[in-house]
């Protein structure tokens, strides 16, 4: 029988959900606890890692206050091993592989903890799936990866600081939270990383508060109501303060001018007035309102202007305290100085749905012409691929039998293909491959190339097999496939030679693995 696990050593935290709801409660206990000993002067010791760990502060985007924020955690560890990369540091100048780099990086210490801020999103999900299997090749321990902000993904140690402040703020009691988002929620990572981290709360009302130029994607909108969240949306602060129900949590961002494009920066103005706080709205809050911020503020148009600074409203700067502490026992729990009394053990993953199913088979022929029309042309032994890209037009249902042909490698042989009206009026295109057979494992590859098609199997002019084909529950393997987010670090721009790889969301989405972008089905492949 398995022995249960209750350390974190080889975790990685790339996303916030790398935590569940479980143990992120367990960091703000631990948390708590810290704050409290160091409050009244105990010894702190049970905290702080006591083996051979390297930490490695490693942002290749700029950075001051989370720098060195985790730089003072890192150092609150006596024992460990603390190094220092910038934005300058060379190796990651000269286009050189992140995942080369890392590889080296992870031989220098027994274990290896690597904080990494970067604007490639999905980076540290990279390293940590590739950084492993280094580690396991080589008979290394798997080092850990946390995500200090990668573009305008996530930023989950953000997080983990804001949610422990909201939890300190209710006394520690997470049964209901009702909190405002304010700002740049387009380009946001901190407000992004709230979609799921939320969800230590066990009842969530979340008003969104941004003009429609940077207001929330509509994909973190519906993971919030997936996650049980009740939404409200607003335009301006102006118009929210016009009803009744205001959060007592207002979280506020910056506008992100370096990330927006310039259609949006000719509206600045008008984007700032409406998320920034001023002095008449004092009057029409309730009792006991905190204002929280991520921080830094921008210095000459700050959302949360100064003259807040010495109000009962500020929340921000014990919030930004909250960040060294927080981040203190992520690296105690990576590092094996904190183990939980529940089991850690990995759950093990669902069973896929069936995406390949088997089809009745009618009359056992294929392609004789009903009432005049043209049918598919009969064969005797082979393969013949139906009803693709059915209900399109004739261009688009070219396309697709072009790309079915280049994907499988079906360019080179004997075949024919061609589109004609089903007998619902609908244009469908097919292809004929005689005296060739697909095998399943292609069967799942066409799948993912185009679903919803039929696959007939024909032994001496008899259909002997029918499948009907759906799209996967992941979509992944093929040179040809693509992350349309630029910013993503399986980008072929980026050079760091990862094949790209897509989830199936539960609206039918392929979602990005790495960066979280969601796609429709044509937009993953580049042909």
């Amino acid at each position: 029988m398995e022995t249960a696990r209750n350390d974190f050593l080889g975790r990685s935290l790339t996303v916030i959900n790398d935590l569940n709801v479980d143990e992120q409660l367990f960091l703000y206990r631990q948390t708590h606890r810290l704050k409290q000993k160091w409050s009244n002067k105990e010894d702190l010791s049970e905290f702080m890692i006591n083996k051979n760990v390297g930490i490695y502060i490693v942002f290749i985007e700029p950075s001051t206050r989370t720098k060195e924020s985790f730089i003072n955690a890192a150092k609150f560890h006596k024992n460990a091993k603390v190094t220092i990369f910038d934005s300058n540091h060379s190796s990651f100048n000269k286009k050189e592989s992140y995942v080369d780099t890392f590889n080296m990086l992870t031989g220098y210490s027994d274990y290896s903890i690597f904080v990494l801020r970067t604007k490639l999103e999905g980076t540290t999900k990279l390293l940590s799936e590739s950084v492993s299997k280094f580690a396991i090749r080589n008979n290394l321990p798997i080092p850990s990866f946390i995500n200090a902000g990668d573009g305008k993904h996530e930023h989950p140690t953000q997080e983990l600081l804001d949610e422990f402040t909201f939890l300190e703020k209710n006394n520690f009691d997470n049964s209901f939270i009702h909190i405002a988002l304010v700002g740049d929620l387009l380009h946001g990572r901190t407000v992004h990383s709230k979609v799921n981290g939320l969800k230590i709360f066990k009842n969530v009302k979340v008003d969104l508060i941004a003009p429609q130029e940077i207001s929330m994607p509509l994909h973190y909108i519906e993971k919030m109501k997936k996650n049980g969240f009740e939404v409200r949306i607003f335009d301006s602060i102006e118009n929210y303060l016009k009803q009744k129900d205001i959060a007592k949590i207002w979280y506020f961002t910056r506008l992100q001018l370096e990330r927006m494009g310039e259609d949006i920066l000719e509206k600045e103005f008008i984007l700032r007035k409406a998320v920034t706080f001023k002095k008449d709205f004092l009057t029409l809050l309730p009792q006991n309102v905190k204002f929280y911020h991520p921080l830094p503020r921008h210095k000459i148009y700050p959302t949360i202007p100064t003259f807040l600074d010495d109000l009962p409203l500020n929340g921000w700067e014990k919030q930004a305290i909250n960040g060294y502490w927080t981040r203190i026992i992520l690296l105690s729990m990576f590092g094996g100085a904190l183990k939980t009394n529940f089991d850690l053990t990995p759950q093990k993953e669902k069973k896929d749905e069936e995406f390949i199913i088997n089809a009745p088979i009618t009359n056992g022929t294929k392609g004789v012409q009903k009432d005049g029309k043209r049918g598919i042309k009969p064969i005797a032994n082979g393969t013949i691929i139906d009803h693709i890209a059915k209900g399109k037009s004739s261009d688009e249902i070219y396309s697709t039998i072009m790309k079915i042909r280049k994907i499988m490698k079906l360019y080179d042989i004997d075949s024919a293909d061609g589109i004609f009206k089903s007998e619902d009026g609908n244009l469908k295109g097919y292809i004929s491959l005689p005296d060739r057979y697909l095998s399943k494992k292609e069967i799942k590859k066409l799948s993912a190339i185009s679903p919803n098609v039929t696959v007939n199997i024909i032994k001496d002019s008899r259909v002997t097999e029918k499948y009907r084909i759906k799209l996967p529950p992941k979509v992944y393997g093929f040179e040809e496939l693509r992350c349309k987010n630029e910013n993503c670090i399986t980008n072929p721009i980026h050079g760091e030679n990862v094949k790209g790889s897509f989830i199936k969301d539960e609206n039918g989405n392929l979602v990005c693995e790495y960066c979280e972008t969601p796609h429709n089905y044509d937009e993953i492949w580049n042909i």
